[in-house]
């Protein structure tokens, strides 16, 4: 039995240190440019250095993703950003285009290539035809089922790895090549630039009879015909390692810090329990499926796995995320019984909120007293991003994250 990587998102430095600390095996995260995210934080070479150090201190590794379908004036600045990923520490590169592949070869032939889902990974000719160029693993096409999955492992050399997601949000676009953003916006998905289209509201219109718009289905809202619910598999762990699946991958690179905290740690300890005795993941699935729903999420889907979807996968109604805990920040550093968070929404003195300890613990703690950057006491911190010195009714350590339900 193969003990899979669990592959986290991380949009930013500080997402990256909470992937690593609630139970990232592997980070991937992206540059400036050349990634599928262009809208996310991204790191800068110096971000992605400090990230690789802290990452490779505790045992994770880093893959960089450079999967743009590049055009013609891509390739001389993808030449220069991979000579400059040299002296990073990165651990693999993600590409999709054979031209970016062909460049990475040549300028970094040491760092380890993996092939994006982008490039339609569909079959076991192709893991092999990307093991002959010198990849070390291959991307599965979101439109495979785990029996074809399991077929692919068949017929691959051992040390193929097979990378597939297995949990986030779904594209309505084959392996994710959407032509629509481009299409409605000029602004081109391939290259990093996505609108999600496929988040919008459409109708229905008979060609004679302009401007009379038509729901598909009689909501007086509209149709979201493309709005796929999220992919979640923490519910299929034994059939996920029973196919021979190397890699875990978890959706989400524009995701906050409480979304990562979440989905790792949850599938850290439920791929942890089902390796140590099934009977003990069988026993947590409900533990597992109400941390997953501490975090922003569209419903759940199994997606193609277990063949393909029906119409139950979509979402009609609405296009909006299901929110049920408020992100408030992470323990930043501890001083003399305080501690210090960079806060993300208000909360008040008095108010208890839930620590989420990368141990697998919650833990309900009172704030008693708050004092901002001055030093000065205050009752509330009603403004983003400000720094806040917070004191507990129990015992809150670094990189503990804060968070509050939602009221309804």
């Amino acid at each position: 039995m193969r003990k899979p990587e669990l592959l986290i998102p991380s949009s930013s430095l500080e997402v990256l240190k909470i992937a690593v600390k609630y139970g990232a095996d592997a980070v991937y995260i992206g540059g400036d440019m050349y990634g599928l995210r262009a809208k996310a934080k991204n790191f800068s070479l110096e971000d992605m250095k400090e990230g690789a150090a802290f990452a490779h201190e505790h045992g994770v590794k880093v893959y960089v993703t450079a999967n743009i379908t590049a055009h013609n004036e891509d390739l001389a600045g993808i030449e220069k950003y991979f000579n400059e990923l040299k002296s990073v520490g990165i651990d693999a590169l993600i590409i999709s285009d054979p031209g970016v592949f062909d460049i990475a070869k040549k300028v970094c032939p040491e760092i380890d290539v993996h092939i994006s889902t982008q490039a339609n990974n569909v079959n076991y000719g192709t893991y092999n035809f990307w093991r002959r160029m010198g990849a070390t693993r291959v991307v599965s096409a979101r439109e495979l089922s785990l029996q074809e999955i399991k077929e692919i492992r068949q017929n691959i050399p051992e040390d193929m790895e097979i990378e597939t997601f297995i949990h986030g949000a779904m594209c309505i676009s084959h392996s994710g090549r959407c032509l629509l953003s481009n299409y409605f916006t000029g602004r081109d998905a391939n290259r990093g630039a996505c609108t999600h289209p496929c988040r919008w509201k459409y109708y229905v219109m008979e060609e004679k009879r302009p401007g009379e718009y038509l729901p598909v289905e009689e909501n007086e809202r509209g149709t979201y015909i493309f709005n796929s619910k999220d992919l979640c598999m923490i519910e299929h762990i034994p059939d996920i390692i029973d196919a021979g699946i190397d890699s875990l991958k978890v959706e989400g690179r524009m995701k906050t810090a409480l979304y990562v905290a979440c989905v790792t740690r949850t599938y850290r300890q439920a791929i942890d329990d089902f390796l140590k005795d099934p009977e003990l993941y069988k026993q947590n699935i409900p533990h597992y499926q109400e941390e997953i729903s501490k975090c922003t999420y569209r419903q759940f889907t199994t997606g193609f796995f277990y063949g393909a979807p029906d119409h139950d996968a979509q979402i009609y109604d609405n296009n909006t995320y299901v929110k049920e805990y408020t992100y408030l920040g992470y323990i930043e550093e501890e001083k003399d019984g305080w501690v210090r968070i960079t806060q993300r929404n208000k909360f008040s003195v008095g108010d208890v909120v839930e620590v989420m300890k990368p141990s697998g613990e919650n833990v309900n703690a009172k704030v008693l007293e708050m004092k901002n950057e001055k030093g000065q006491e205050i009752e509330s911190c009603p403004h983003p991003q400000e720094t806040v010195w917070l004191k507990f009714d129990a015992d809150i350590c670094n990189y503990d994250l804060l968070r509050m339900k939602e009221t309804k």
